[in-house]
This record gives C-alpha cells, sequence and structure tokens, in this order.
C-alpha cells in the first residue's frame, strides 16, 4: 500500500544531480539529440507556453491605454499576474487528481494539458471579443482565465518534460523550451501590436487564440509519459501509510481527506529533505540565489540602455534580433553541455559567463558616447550567457524532483528561484541613484559569487563521492 499507488511515473526516483555517463559521449551524438521527437515538440510546448505571458501584461496594457483606461486602473490590472507566483498551491491537484474523461484518453498530463488550452484560448476568445471602454470588468475576469490557465499549462509542461525523457537530455528539452518561448513572446509582443496596427486589437487577440491551437496539437501528437513509482519512493512514504493505518477508527471520508493531503502536500516536503538530508539547505540555497545577479540587473537595464543615449527603436531591434539569436544560440549549447558534461560543471559555466556579462554592462556605462556596435555587444553576451545558464538551471531543477511529485516539487522550485531577484532588484534604483550605474552592474556580478562558491563545492562533493576508495 503506497499513496502513490495510482500514480506510477518511470524514470528517475529523484536522485541527486549526477554527470552519469555524459561526458564520455562524442559532440556528435550530442548535436544529435536535437533530433529526438520529445526535444522538438517540447519547442512547440514552450511556445504554447510564452504566448499568453505578455498578452496579459505588456500587449494588454498597451491595448488598455489605447482604450482610454486610467494608468491606475491599468496597474492594478497587473495584479493578474500574480497567479504565476502562486501557482505551487494548486500544483499538488494536477499532481494528485486525475480528469474524469481527459485523463482516460490523454493520460494524466496530457489531460491537464489540453483543459489548461482550452481555458486560455476561451480566455483570449473572450478578451478579443470585449471592447474594454465598454466592459472593463469583463476583460479582467477573462484575463484572469487566461492567466489562470496559463501558470496552469505552466505547470503540466514542466511536469511532462521531467518525466518525458532521460535527465541527461533535460538540457536540450529545457533548450527548445526557451527557443520557442522567446519566439512565442516575440510573436505576441511585436506581432500583435503590428497586427493591432493594420487592424485592431480585437483582431490581434483573435490570432492569438487561433495560435493556442499550436499547443493543442502538439499535445495531441507527443505522447504521455509512462507511469511507475520507484522502490525508494515507497519505502519514503511509509511513514505516512503507517500514521493513517493508525486512524483506522476515524470515518473514512476524514481519513480520504487527511490521505490526500499528507499524499499532495506533505510527502513531496519529505521526500525532498529525505533524499538530499543536510545537503538539501546548500541545495536551496543554489536554487534561491542562481538567478538573483540576473534578475536584479533586469531591473535597470532599460533604463540604463535610455541614459546612455539609445533610442527606444535602436533598443528594440537590438535585443529583437540580436537578442534572440544570442538567447536561443547560448540555450542550446547550454543543452549539448548538460548531455557531453552532465549538469553541475554546465550550470557553473552558466553563473560564471552571467557574472561576467554584468561586468560587460560595467564596460558600457565607463564608455561616454557608445554606439550601436557596443549596445550590441553587451546585449549579445547577457542574452548568450543568460540561455546557455537557463538550459543548465531548468535541467538541474528538474533533476531535483521526484516523479511521483512533479508537478509540485517544481512549481516550488520555480517560485523559490525568483523571489530573492524580485526583492533585492527593488533596491536596484536606489543603488543606481546613489552610486551610479557602473557600481550597480559591479554589484550585480559580486552578487553572483556566492552562487558559484556554492555550485564549486556542490560539483567538487560531486566529483569525490565518483572517486573509488583505495586501500
Amino acid at each position: 500500500m503506497t499513496l502513490n499507488s495510482e500514480y506510477r511515473v518511470a524514470g528517475r526516483s529523484g536522485g541527486s544531480p549526477r554527470n552519469n555517463a555524459a561526458g564520455q559521449r562524442d559532440w556528435r551524438r550530442a548535436l544529435a539529440i536535437y533530433t529526438q521527437p520529445r526535444v522538438v515538440g517540447m519547442g512547440f510546448l514552450g511556445f504554447s507556453s510564452g504566448l499568453p505571458f505578455l498578452l496579459v501584461f505588456s500587449t494588454l496594457s498597451a491595448w488598455l491605454t489605447t482604450a482610454g483606461v486610467s494608468k491606475t486602473t491599468i496597474g492594478f490590472f497587473s495584479w493578474i499576474g500574480l497567479t504565476y507566483s502562486i501557482k505551487f498551491f494548486w500544483a499538488p491537484v494536477i499532481d494528485r487528481l486525475p480528469l474524469p474523461v481527459l485523463s482516460r484518453l490523454l493520460g494524466r498530463r496530457r489531460g491537464w494539458m489540453l483543459l489548461a488550452q482550452t481555458g486560455l484560448m476561451a480566455g483570449l476568445f473572450g478578451m478579443a471579443g470585449t471592447d474594454p471602454s465598454a466592459n472593463l470588468e469583463q476583460i479582467a475576469w477573462f484575463g484572469l482565465l487566461v492567466a489562470f490557465s496559463s501558470a496552469t499549462q505552466d505547470v503540466t509542461i514542466d511536469a511532462w518534460r521531467i518525466e518525458a525523457v532521460a535527465e541527461d537530455l533535460q538540457g536540450a528539452m529545457a533548450a527548445t523550451y526557451q527557443a520557442g518561448y522567446r519566439i512565442a513572446m516575440l510573436v505576441a509582443g511585436a506581432g500583435a501590436f503590428y497586427i493591432a496596427a493594420g487592424a485592431s486589437w480585437s483582431a490581434a487577440y483573435y490570432v492569438m487564440a487561433a495560435l493556442v491551437g499550436v499547443g493543442m496539437v502538439t499535445v495531441l501528437v507527443l505522447g504521455e509519459p509512462d507511469a511507475s513509482i520507484t522502490r525508494d519512493t515507497e519505502i519514503r512514504e511509509q511513514w505516512a501509510v503507517d500514521w493513517l493505518d493508525a486512524r483506522a477508527h476515524q470515518p473514512a471520508w476524514l481519513r480520504g481527506i487527511e490521505r490526500w493531503v499528507i499524499g499532495a502536500v506533505a510527502c513531496p516536503f519529505w521526500d525532498f529533505f529525505a533524499r538530499y538530508g543536510r545537503q538539501a539547505i546548500l541545495i536551496l540555497l543554489v536554487v534561491s540565489l542562481y538567478r538573483l545577479a540576473e534578475i536584479t540587473l533586469g531591473v535597470m537595464a532599460n533604463p540604463f540602455y535610455l541614459d546612455s543615449g539609445y533610442t527606444p527603436e535602436q533598443i528594440a531591434s537590438i535585443s529583437k534580433i540580436f537578442g534572440l539569436l544570442m538567447t536561443i544560440s547560448g540555450a542550446g549549447i547550454g543543452g549539448v553541455l548538460v548531455v557531453r558534461f552532465g549538469i553541475l560543471k554546465p550550470l557553473l559555466a552558466g553563473a560564471i559567463l552571467s557574472a561576467l556579462a554584468n561586468l560587460v554592462f560595467a564596460w558600457l556605462a565607463t564608455i561616454h558616447d557608445p554606439g550601436l556596435g557596443a549596445l550590441t555587444v553587451t546585449i549579445s553576451a547577457e542574452n548568450l550567457s543568460g540561455g546557455l545558464a537557463g538550459s543548465a538551471f531548468i535541467a538541474y531543477l528538474s533533476s531535483l524532483t521526484n516523479t511521483a511529485y512533479t508537478a509540485t516539487q517544481y512549481a516550488l522550485f520555480s517560485s523559490l528561484m525568483t523571489l530573492p531577484g524580485k526583492f533585492v532588484g527593488g533596491f536596484s534604483g536606489w543603488v543606481v541613484d546613489h552610486a551610479g550605474y557602473t557600481w550597480f552592474f559591479i554589484d550585480t556580478s559580486i552578487a553572483a559569487l556566492p552562487v558559484i562558491a556554492l555550485l564549486a563545492w556542490l560539483l567538487a562533493r560531486s566529483d569525490s563521492e565518483r572517486v573509488p576508495a583505495t586501500s
């Protein structure tokens, strides 16, 4: 008897991140990962995941502005995006609750994915058919449906990605996901603006709603991960089974609720700390600090560009062209490196390169009259390192999960990874006002040193544990 007896998931048991035998593979085989169907399909799922994000943020703000909505009201609309930060609240439901019809026809992950995409399409069509100047409240409700469905889709896509392939392919899955996501954001951003300029905002949102079909077709084409559970997970769950058995005298309905809550909420936490022990705290520090420097820098990047004398058109052109190409290239390189060298080495390299990229910003800040070439170098360095680090980091987060609780654990990790950066980023303007851009960028680079040190320690420990004892 186990708490997860109805949900068997094949593959990893949630063991420690490891380099496996990937370091022994040649480069040709490493590059061949991008021809695998599920790795290719992940790009289309990434497109589906990235499409709605701007449609409830900056693109929606632009539509509301042209409709004459007040800035105060537009600011309130940004609260819709809070659904992305609290998705871990309903992730356990996605992990544990099968949908009556869809789960039987498509499987647990794809069933939830298709339901979320249906909500996405309905919400976008609803927004497209509503005039914000006449019915602002209806726009808000449809926008909330889009954001909730989008966050739900993210949870299910992350869970599917982790369960669908082996650990050494997670970097490649992350790379194609990032590529699809960035392309979708370009479509939902610049693409929506072009359609709105040529036709109307309603037409733009109708087109975006139709593009949700890309994800729906992908869900129908891709397969569902196999189902099983490891013996180690069953052993770790035994405490919960014993606890419930000791309460056999309770009403059946109460024991059913207790069983669900313990299996969906308590077991994922217990499983993580039981697997990693004392090292769990260090791992959580890596998760929370890895993107600190990147997120903090991002708050002041656009103001810095503008204060340096660049026009919005110049910034947009270079960031869209070179930024997108460098991000996709960096993500692709990161995916190959994970296959070739395992996870920890590319993860450490990504952290170091991101810190160096921040120093490139500091260099740009020292130039009195920088040209477009300097801006291109700076944006390229940031996006190339960010893409590489992103693939390695997503693979790392994936390796930390136990596939018995994939959605719940990954949702918690993905929420934790942005909290310190968002908090520290709130002080970024104060630092710029008091110390200037050059020192601000140097400070963000220094902020990456703790996570670099932690990763170096974890890598050294991982290498030492693989060395056989000698007499």
